[in-house]
């Protein structure tokens, strides 16, 4: 729907806390996770203004056991995390999770494949300064997360923001410092702050699922979570030698490779062999452009046309974040090699 509109609902909406600055506290060596959370994250919606605080929804807030900064994430963490929203969604309007921002993107976009067929909003916010900070960021993304958690056109993975609502797997970190840290370089915004309403556009979030049960894949992610997949960014100068290091290693199942322009790799014969030896030993090998907007189409021009021969994918337009994490939730699936290839060239969750 186009306009804001006051939703009630018999179930509360669900607030899972993980950690980051949101609920960091000055520590001896600097910010560390705090507890006490429910109680703070109260204090600090209380000083909304009052039309603001009015428009919240019920809500309970669930800390999880060790809060942790999000640059210490890995998909061990993506994994628990969508575990714990499959097993508590049924009883709640929707979710916000409150996550450090550093590697929210990552979470947002895994949480989205484990949790395909979603009916209802997981709305991902964290900020940029802690709660009790002087001209504190946290409050009002937390309230933007819980109007839109409450909406149930939103049925999708999405992140609250600096007053903007955007795609789980179309956004990235963006500022290290500003308050409207993240972007969605090839993807409008789902919905937006306009004055004091939460406003869903219409027509860009994914379309309704089926009636039923939602299609939740929820594989373990632990083979893959200490270096299963690795990113691979090219240089000017970079050698067979080098890539070889990274894709020889028996432990590595695949790898995203960020190429140059519209699909561009040197063209160095050792270099390709590299690759194309990787890919037929079954590693999923998958390729972006550096250029954060715009996609690649590889072998439309000669010097990519190599990448395409090698059996490299084509990941399109989408972010770092979304192509790795997918690459990650279909290696730790028991699926033919030519099914992942399938899947990771379908759009699963409106992520390409």
């Amino acid at each position: 729907m186009s306009i804001d509109a006051t939703f009630s609902s018999p179930r509360p909406v669900l607030v899972i806390y993980t950690g980051g600055t949101l609920g960091m506290v000055a520590g001896e060596h600097g910010l560390v996770p705090g507890g006490d959370i429910e109680a703070r994250l109260a204090r600090a919606l209380d000083g909304l203004p009052a039309q603001r605080r009015a428009a919240l929804p019920d809500h309970e807030v669930l800390a999880l056991p060790a809060p942790i900064d999000s640059s210490a994430a890995t998909p061990r963490e993506w994994q628990r995390l969508a575990d714990e929203i499959a097993t508590r969604f049924r009883d709640h309007a929707g979710i916000v999770v409150l996550h450090g921002t550093d590697t929210l993107a990552w979470t947002a976009s895994s949480l989205a494949y484990q949790l395909q067929g979603l009916d209802r909003p997981v709305v991902v916010t964290g900020a940029m300064q802690p709660l009790e900070a002087e001209n504190s960021d946290a409050a009002d993304n937390v309230e933007l997360a819980l109007r839109f958690a409450i909406n149930p056109a939103l049925q999708e993975v999405a992140i609250a923001f600096g007053g903007r609502l955007l795609r789980g797997v179309r956004a990235r970190k963006w500022q290290t410092r500003d308050a409207d840290a993240f972007v969605s370089p090839n993807y409008p915004l789902l919905g937006e702050r306009v004055g004091n309403d939460a406003v869903l556009y219409p027509g860009r979030g994914l379309a309704q699922q089926q009636r039923g049960a939602p299609r939740f894949e929820l594989p373990d992610y632990g083979p893959l979570a200490e270096g299963g997949v690795a990113r691979i960014v090219l240089w000017p100068g970079i050698t067979a030698r080098q890539v070889a290091a990274w894709l020889e290693e028996p432990t590595l199942k695949g790898a995203l490779l960020e190429v140059w322009g519209g699909g561009n790799v040197p063209e160095d014969p050792e270099l390709l062999g590299v690759l194309a030896e990787a890919s037929g030993r079954g590693k999923l090998l998958a390729a972006i452009s550096q250029c954060p907007h715009g996609g690649i189409d590889i072998g439309q021009y000669a010097a990519g046309q190599g990448l395409q021969a090698a059996g490299v994918l084509s990941a399109d337009a989408m972010t770092p974040e979304a192509a790795l994490t997918k690459l990650v939730h279909l290696l730790a699936q028991p699926l033919a090699e030519d099914e992942r290839r399938r899947r990771f060239l379908t759009p699963l969750v409106g992520e390409r």
